[in-house]
C-alpha cells in the first residue's frame, strides 16, 4: 500500500523540480550538471540529466533564470551558468508559501 506515498514523493520531487533548482540558484549561479549534483547532495534524490535541462530550459523561457557563459582561462572550458532572476525569486517565494499553506491545512 506504499503506492500513494511513492506517487506523493514523485509529485513533490520530479514534478516540482523547478522549486529545487531555484532554491539552489538563490545560493549562487551554477551550471547544469552542477545543479543536478547539488539536488542529490542537498535534497537526497537524483533527477535525470535530461529532466534537469528540460526544466532549466523552461525556467529560462519563462524569465525565471538567465544564463551567462563563463570560461576558465587556464583550461579553456566554457560553461553556461544559470542565474535566478527577480521573477524567479518571486516565483520560489510564492511556491514555498503555497506549500506551507497546504501543509498547515493538513496539520490542523
Amino acid at each position: 500500500m506504499r503506492m500513494p506515498l511513492d506517487r506523493l514523493r514523485q509529485k513533490l520531487t520530479k514534478e516540482v523540480m523547478w522549486l529545487y533548482i531555484l532554491k539552489l540558484l538563490q545560493e549562487r549561479p551554477m551550471y547544469g550538471y552542477e545543479i543536478k549534483d547539488q539536488i542529490k547532495n542537498h535534497f537526497n534524490w537524483s533527477p535525470t540529466t535530461i529532466t534537469s535541462y528540460v526544466v532549466l530550459y523552461k525556467l529560462e523561457s519563462g524569465g525565471y533564470v538567465r544564463t551567462e557563459v563563463r570560461g576558465d582561462d587556464s583550461t579553456k572550458v566554457k560553461r553556461k551558468y544559470y542565474i535566478i532572476t527577480e521573477s524567479g525569486e518571486t516565483l520560489i517565494g510564492e511556491g514555498i508559501a503555497f506549500l506551507r499553506e497546504v501543509l498547515g491545512k493538513l496539520e490542523t
